[in-house]
């Protein structure tokens, strides 16, 4: 039985306890990932420069919406991925996005011979492959998360995978992307997979997020073998452009 499967149904316990992917920012800032986390009452999130997310309570509260104002600041925009709940009122919601996770269900890792690891000194070409293909949030210090793998033709880095978000047991893999001139040869898969290989042997279980309208996306990683685990969102929303006093006072 895999890691993702459970008597009590996918990513759950027996008695239906919540999974640590249920909530995958928070587990990561609170497990592995905590020497990263800048916190605000019990709202968690990453340095700007290494990820956008960020993690509020399962069932946040008045008052940890009123951290989250006052960590963000007046006005500012926000990324509340996976949330399905209603923001409060002086919120407002300025995108959506409906997504899919999906995890690890047999795939075929195997390390590639083509890949190599990806270093600090690659960060350029990365933000600028990136900036092209845009798969989703990488920024200059993102490489930190994890380990990041990539495909270079000509000395040109063409393709690249990597790692983000690592709650206990798991590892997401994210950034997957490939020059447009390079597409249709398999390079994204494999790096996928040389990716989850690494994953593999640290004993963890390789998961990813992608946007559901990217059925392209989905139907490549459902051929290596992930599998839905559930349906998501990935939302925006914009903070009051006045926080409640408690929170300026203690800004």
């Amino acid at each position: 039985m895999s890691a993702a499967s459970s008597p009590g149904g996918p990513g759950r316990s027996a008695a239906g306890a919540r999974h640590v992917l249920d909530n995958p920012a928070l587990a990561s800032l609170t497990g592995p990932h905590a020497h990263f986390a800048e916190r605000r009452g019990r709202v968690l999130r990453y340095p700007l420069d290494v990820s956008p997310w960020l993690a509020l309570p399962d069932e946040p509260d008045a008052r940890d919406w009123a951290e989250l104002a006052g960590l963000a600041g007046p006005g500012a925009e926000v990324p509340l991925p996976g949330f399905r709940g209603e923001v409060p009122d002086g919120w407002e919601v300025t995108e959506r996005i409906e997504g899919v996770q999906l995890v690890d269900d047999g795939l075929a890792a195997a390390p590639d011979a083509e890949a190599v690891r990806l270093g600090p000194a690659d960060v350029p070409e990365m933000l600028d492959l990136v900036a092209r293909t845009r798969p989703g949030p990488f920024l200059p210090r993102t490489l930190e998360l994890g380990v990041y793998l990539g495909i270079r033709r000509g000395g040109a880095l063409v393709a690249m995978a990597g790692e983000r978000l690592h709650p206990p047991g798991w590892t997401e893999i994210s950034a997957v992307c490939t020059d447009p001139a390079f597409r249709g040869q398999g390079l994204a898969g494999r790096l996928v997979l040389a990716v989850a290989h690494g994953i593999r042997q640290r004993g963890e279980t390789p998961f990813l997020h992608t946007g559901a309208q990217n059925t392209g996306a989905v139907r490549l990683y459902e051929s290596l073998g992930f599998r839905l685990r559930r349906r998501t969102a990935f939302l925006t929303a914009r903070a009051p452009r006045r926080l409640p006093q408690a929170v300026v006072a203690a800004t």
